[in-house]
């Protein structure tokens, strides 16, 4: 292109309908959303907005972190789950806490170190890296500080109308106890209480911890029974043409009773399958790359949205979806669910253990199609000569 010229992008399909937009305008917003300017053909119907970006979302800062919030006042469909991105430096501490709802949690780069306490006295103690992930149940009081070179990392509760700002936190919580109180209950002086918070401290700075071994508190009553830690980067993959799955569940990660998730892997050129799922919404988490997802929500409603890395996305119960990747390099992104397994149904393998005379006459299609159905479960797909790329 000639220097100084950039690309306006028009909403005119390829068929015709649609017109040159002269009024004002967005363009660079215009460009990230490529198929909402210019939906498919095949889009019709009313589905609600299906996409928010992290980018969009108000900061909360503190000396020692960030943190930002997705829940339904952002995303109103998102109703089973709602997610924080929080970044801590070195040494910054998410104070001593516990939720209501479950907490789950991916690490995205940096390190840090957790601590929790359950309900029968067994403490947990651990150093998280990137890949790797915790869960907590509603109700466990644990504390995230980060390590020599600072965090980021993505928290999900199982609560789409969740707020982080509204935790129980236990400086809060002595903020808001008489301070004759908190001498009766742990045996010291009223002066010992002379320098707690006024408020909610949420992040604080520290300097960064030693080694764990230094940091080791043994319990009388033991560890926790089941870790909070899971080595997702560690499992090996479902690997097939195009891409790769890693699924936890509580299958594979015990703990986590109230969230399953996926990491998805989309090559150049690949797709996550059509499909769908039928315990639950999907709560999604774009790690990295470009994707454009179609939803199918019967009676001729479909809707098509493009992602980018820091996006959420979202897909009702039971309704029919695809993610392309649509850009030039790898998609990453997770699969998040209000539910104890993992569970999909693939339309591919549906169709293949259908009796063929009756998915013929159903769709009008031929044994060009019949013939190449798969009674196996690819959850990525890719055929060389049949495949997106980017013009």
């Amino acid at each position: 292109m000639p220097e100084g010229y950039y690309y306006v992008p028009q909403p005119i399909r390829s068929d015709g309908a649609g017109g040159v937009d002269k009024g004002p305008r967005d363009i660079m917003r215009d460009l990230e959303n490529p198929d909402m300017l210019i939906p498919p053909i095949t889009d019709a119907g009313l589905i609600p907005n299906l996409r928010f970006s992290f980018s969009d979302t108000h900061m909360t800062l503190n000396k020692g972190g960030w943190s930002r919030e997705i829940t339904v006042r952002e995303l109103p469909i998102a109703t089973t789950l709602a997610g924080v991105n929080m970044s801590l430096t070195p040494g910054g501490v998410r104070e001593l806490h516990w939720h209501q709802q479950a907490e789950w949690s991916y690490m995205l780069l940096g390190q840090a170190r957790i601590t929790a306490v359950d309900q029968n006295g067994h403490n947990f103690i651990a150093d998280i890296g990137p890949g790797d992930l915790w869960y907590f149940p509603p109700g466990i009081p644990h504390s995230i500080q980060g390590l020599e070179g600072g965090c980021e990392f993505l928290l999900v509760f199982d609560d789409g109308n969740f707020s982080d700002l509204n935790t129980l936190s236990i400086s809060d919580w002595f903020a808001h106890t008489p301070k004759d109180v908190l001498s009766s209950n742990f045996g010291v002086p009223i002066n010992a209480f002379n320098h707690i918070p006024t408020e909610q401290v949420y992040i604080y700075q520290d300097k960064v911890p030693g080694p764990i071994e230094m940091q080791t508190v043994q319990s009388p009553y033991g560890k926790v029974p089941q870790s909070f830690k899971y080595r997702l980067l560690a499992q090996p993959p479902i690997k097939t043409p195009g891409g790769s799955v890693r699924i936890v569940d509580s299958t594979n990660f015990p703990i986590s009773k109230n969230i399953a998730a996926a990491l998805v892997e989309v090559e150049p050129g690949a797709m996550r399958e059509m499909h769908w799922h039928p315990n639950n919404d999907e709560w999604q988490y774009y790690l990295k790359g470009k994707g454009r997802m179609t939803v199918f929500a019967a009676n001729g409603n479909a809707r098509t949205f493009d992602y980018r890395a820091g996006d959420v996305g979202y897909v009702p119960f039971a309704n029919g979806h695809y993610i392309e990747n649509t850009g030039t390099e790898t998609l990453w992104f997770l699969e998040m669910f209000k539910s104890d397994r993992f569970q999909d149904v693939s339309l591919n393998q549906w169709m293949a253990l259908t009796p063929s005379e009756l998915v013929q006459s159903n769709l009008c299609v031929g044994a060009e199609l019949l013939n190449v159905l798969r009674k196996e479960k690819w959850p990525v797909v890719k055929y060389p000569g049949f495949s997106y790329y980017p013009r």
